[in-house]
């Protein structure tokens, strides 16, 4: 099942140590077959508010996601981004094809009457 790398950057600033980031992140990201979806286009924003932009990298799974970024190559580059940039990032497992939310709406009823009984 595919996995996922969330970020949610704010306060960009094209310093020349995140330069040298968006330089070197794909050699780390090629081993784990990592590949960018969306890396901080403009955003639309429909409803609340998003200040910052965004970057979400696929994996083929939990596994390999977070081997990248445990892995010596990415370490030693990530404080080129986390020293300039402020932002949130997590790792994600994604759903598996036919996933019905549904399914899920059914499963939390029952564990909220478990819950309120």
């Amino acid at each position: 099942m595919p996995a996922y790398g969330f970020a949610h950057l704010r306060d960009r600033r094209h310093h020349p140590d995140v330069l040298e980031y968006l330089e070197r992140i794909q050699d780390t990201l090629d081993p784990f077959h990592g590949r960018f979806l969306i890396h901080g286009p403009p955003t639309e924003v429909v409803e609340g508010s998003w200040p910052g932009s965004m970057v979400l990298i696929e994996f083929p799974g939990l596994a390999e996601a977070r081997a990248w970024y445990a892995s010596p190559a990415y370490q030693e580059i990530l404080r080129l981004r986390t020293d300039r940039i402020d932002g949130d990032v997590v790792l994600v497992e994604g759903v598996g094809v036919g996933y019905d939310p549904r399914e899920r709406a059914v499963k939390l009823r029952a564990e909220t009457t478990r819950e309120q009984a």
